[in-house]
């Protein structure tokens, strides 16, 4: 059976008719319960048997390998945390240290690193972010970003993995941006998104700042006479230098994790 990864990756099986069948409001909640493992995919009476047969119950609520090989990975990182030495870290990435804490600034909040790799932060703390935030503090360069964007494909290590971000990444967010337009723009904006002027020509233009020196670039154009809509995310050209690729990707599919959450806590009570 295929292994569904996302809310978004279930929400693309279904017809988006909303037709409330599943005794739920909209098939974007369908999903997210599908997800959790509140729902089943047979429980939508438009799936064909080819689709549940297909992807049956494999979704990540009961498949506890990803989780497993998440915290293994974190595990790791941690003890690779406390071999460094802080004071060069913080001279390396510009970064406050105080005592035995780095403090990073990731979409406008503080996540503080001490030297046994324990994770201080006023939000919840999720893999998707620890795994960056680690290898920012262990590899980063603390390069400048140079304020030339590229797409994922053009970093060296993204030509290998541009497709799976794209599917992974800039698919499910052009989904919620076409959903909840006015709300995914104030999702960005939630997070100190920077609006830029006119670039690429794009309806929304704004950047996040993930990690300090990996500023994210989101371009939405909405729907217009006959077009589809399009999202594209870009990074800094300067990107690899301060974090590996795997991590970028990591921290693309974060956002979409983020945002599908804060959609569906927000977004139904306008369709209702």
């Amino acid at each position: 059976m295929t292994k569904l990864n996302t809310t978004m990756d279930i929400f693309q099986l279904l017809d988006k008719s909303n037709c409330k069948k599943c005794n739920k409001p909209t098939c974007l909640a369908f999903a997210a319960a599908v997800f959790n493992g509140q729902k089943d995919l047979s429980e939508c009476p438009h799936l064909s048997d080819d689709i549940i047969k297909a992807y049956g119950k494999k979704t990540p609520a009961n498949d506890k390998t990803g989780d497993q090989e998440r915290e293994q990975a974190i595990a790791q990182l941690k003890k690779q945390v406390a071999a460094i030495d802080f004071s060069s870290a913080a001279k390396r990435l510009e970064i406050p240290l105080s005592g035995n804490k780095l403090t990073i600034r990731c979409l406008g909040k503080d996540f503080s690193v001490d030297t046994e790799g324990n994770v201080t932060t006023d939000i919840h703390v999720h893999p998707w972010i620890m795994v960056p935030v680690f290898n920012y503090i262990i590899d980063g360069a603390g390069i400048p970003p140079a304020g030339k964007w590229v797409p994922f494909r053009e970093l060296e290590g993204g030509k290998t993995w541009y497709r799976l971000f794209g599917q992974r990444c800039e698919k499910p967010l052009k989904h919620i941006a076409d959903t909840y337009t006015d709300l995914f723009e104030d999702m960005i904006r939630l997070f100190n998104g920077r609006e830029v002027e006119d670039y690429y020509d794009a309806d929304i233009s704004l950047v996040l700042h993930p990690l300090p020196k990996v500023p994210l670039l989101i371009c939405y154009w909405k729907p217009d006479d006959g077009l589809e809509s399009n999202l594209n995310l870009f990074f800094d050209s300067t990107a690899e230098e301060n974090l590996n690729i795997e991590s970028l990707y990591t921290l693309g599919v974060g956002l979409v994790n983020m945002f599908e959450k804060l959609s569906l806590r927000h977004g139904f009570r306008r369709d209702l």
